[in-house]
């Protein structure tokens, strides 16, 4: 029986971006099963509640039969070990994601010697985007029509009329 591949694609998601759509898409066609694993993480101060970018993610990625969206909390390699799985993917845009992601990596491999991880480089389109960014441009008034997958700028716009 051939092996199953399942990667894990962990991360705040706050708010999910065309980027991370992107990625997400991709692996998708690379692998067997794709984990969109959304990590708990009060420090952060989110925008948006765990439950609504685990709702925003699945409607993103309804279409793709191979893509699974959760949360977890606590350290990825136990999540990893929990699902199985044996790869983590990780977007790199710049330099300064590589360094940061190989500390990650690093940390992890020695955590769980048997857990790899993948970098994949987004789409040159959205080789600048970050959530971060997103939130900045709209909280600031600016168009992220292009930024977004459209459940991502509906929910969006729902909170700029709460406010």
């Amino acid at each position: 029986m051939p092996k199953r591949h399942t990667i894990i694609y962990p991360g705040s998601f706050d708010p999910p971006t065309n980027g991370h759509l992107d990625l997400i898409e991709r692996a998708a066609a690379l692998f067997d099963e794709v984990i969109v694993a959304v990590l708990i993480h009060d420090r952060k101060n989110p925008l948006f509640t765990v439950d609504e970018r685990l709702d925003m993610l699945r409607t993103a990625t309804s279409e793709l039969q191979n893509v699974q969206v959760e949360c977890f909390e606590g350290l990825l390699v136990d999540f990893a070990r929990r699902k199985d799985a044996r790869l983590i993917l990780r977007g790199i845009r710049a330099v300064s994601d590589y360094e940061y992601e190989l500390q990650m990596a690093l940390m992890n491999r020695k955590l769980s010697p048997s857990l790899e991880t993948v970098f994949m480089l987004p789409a040159e389109a959205y080789s600048y985007l970050s959530s971060r960014l997103v939130k900045e441009v709209w909280g600031l008034g600016g168009d992220i029509h292009e930024l977004v997958p459209a459940v991502v700028e509906q929910r969006l716009d729902q909170k700029r009329k709460k406010t």
